[in-house]
């Protein structure tokens, strides 16, 4: 281990994509680096960090090798709370995210998404605008490859950045040319000592040194954002969406068009959009006008809207069989999620819900289950509150701990016609490694009812 007391010191917390990247970014510019993870490193992982020739550890913290650092990169998924973290807070060493410490090292356009729902898809749709336009862009942050490799090994002169609130939380001089504030509904809250407050605050850090020729895209529509804007009175552009036109609106709905009144004036039709959903009209809103920010042409925004090909595991169509649709939204990880997925459906709907449940208030479900669902089927570690939640509603109701029961369960419940949609929101840890896992293992199970 390097021991020259000239170079700066940089741990890192979390041996995943953003914390390898981070340590190779850093390794680069001359730091002395060590990572250290609670958990396996993946073997890809270990892999890059071999060849980089970077010391680290896993299944344990060594406290010695991690509070002389001068500085720390913690992964987003690493709470405060944390025991070393919070000895290293403790030292008052300054812990900073990936994002924070990649926008250090490079002069590139940001184009920055946040939000409770849609940004997958949003930041998805911008990236795929941009490439159709020719321009040399990455994606990065919560999709695609960590920002901090990309700087260090592949640079763009534009990134796509989804951000979640826990990125932000570390984030503190990074800037936002472009960003883009989709939504503030709960989510998360067991991270934020059940504070809503404090959970919006963070979404709004997304504005945090913006200056005026900077733009920010925002649903008008939102209290808490309202709100936020008016506290903090940004001095950037200001690119407000709606779904009816109001005053001080960037963009609008009307039943059969887009409407975009700044920073150009034009329109498309609704039809032209190739995903489905009232919320997937605001999702485009968002995008065009980060793409007409970032100075693409109407007609390849148009074209792109209408090639998009949509995210998996959001509202994503698996197969149908014996005339029921099966639909993945495992992305649907809150309630307010949820209910967006639901207001899509147009046939009777056998709905699975479950999984580690952050603080959520169901009760906002309640009507619209009422009207759109035939059951229900509970998919979790424990679903006690489901069933205190849901049971009384006097839907027929289905209990499972596994995707192949909760599959057969769902076959068993629906009739010629319906859909079965998974969004679930809750997060996927109790029984499954990720979102994605569980996504997954909803389509395998799918497809052998086909075999």
């Amino acid at each position: 281990m390097n021991t020259d007391k000239t170079q700066k010191r940089l741990v890192v917390l979390g041996a995943a994509e953003s914390g390898v990247g981070a340590a190779i970014l850093a390794q680069q510019k001359g730091y002395d680096v060590f990572v250290s993870d609670m958990g396996e490193i993946k073997e890809s992982y270990k892999t890059m960090l071999m060849e980089s020739n970077i010391d680290f550890e896993e299944r344990h913290h060594t406290e010695e090798l991690i509070l002389n650092a001068d500085e720390i990169v913690k992964s987003p998924g690493i709470p405060d709370t944390a025991p070393m973290v919070a000895k290293a807070k403790a030292k008052n060493i300054n812990i900073i995210s990936e994002i924070e410490f990649a926008g250090r090292y490079t002069n590139s356009h940001m184009i920055c998404i946040t939000g409770s729902n849609g940004k997958t898809t949003t930041t998805s749709l911008i990236y795929h605008i941009l490439k159709k336009a020719g321009y040399n862009v990455g994606l990065a942050g919560n999709i695609g490859h960590s920002l901090a490799l990309q700087v260090a090994r592949q640079p763009s002169d534009w990134y796509v950045i989804e951000l979640s609130s826990f990125q932000l939380d570390n984030m503190y001089d990074f800037k936002a040319d472009i960003a883009v504030l989709l939504n503030i509904t709960p989510d998360h809250l067991d991270r934020y000592d059940f504070q809503m407050q404090r959970y919006a605050d963070s979404k709004l850090r997304i504005l945090q040194n913006m200056g005026p020729d900077d733009s920010f895209v925002y649903w008008m529509e939102d209290k808490y954002i309202s709100e936020g804007v008016s506290r903090l009175k940004p001095q950037c552009k200001m690119l407000g969406f709606t779904d009816e036109i109001a005053e001080n609106t960037a963009s609008y709905t009307t039943d059969d068009k887009f409407h975009f009144i700044r920073p150009l004036h034009i329109e498309f039709p609704l039809s032209v959009l190739s995903i489905f959903g009232k919320h997937n009209h605001r999702n485009a809103q968002a995008a065009t006008l980060a793409a007409l920010s970032a100075g693409v042409e109407p007609d390849i925004i148009c074209s792109a809207l209408s090639d998009f090909p949509g995210v998996e595991h959001r509202l994503e169509k698996v197969e149908k069989v014996d005339d029921v649709w099966y639909i993945n939204d495992s992305k649907a990880t809150n309630v307010d999620a949820c209910l967006c997925a639901l207001k899509s459906m147009f046939r009777p709907v056998v709905l699975i819900v479950g999984g580690r449940d952050k603080g959520n208030d169901y009760t906002v479900l309640y009507d619209i289950i009422r009207e759109k669902c035939r059951g229900l089927v509970y998919l979790g570690a424990d679903n006690r509150k489901l069933h205190e939640s849901f049971d009384s509603l006097g839907l027929p109701v289905a209990d499972t701990n596994n995707m192949k029961d909760c599959v057969e369960k769902c076959a068993e419940m629906a009739q010629p016609g319906d859909v079965v949609l998974l969004s679930p929101c809750c997060a996927s840890f109790d029984l499954f490694h990720n979102m994605e896992d569980r996504g997954e293992q909803f389509k395998q199970q799918v497809r052998n009812r086909m075999k």
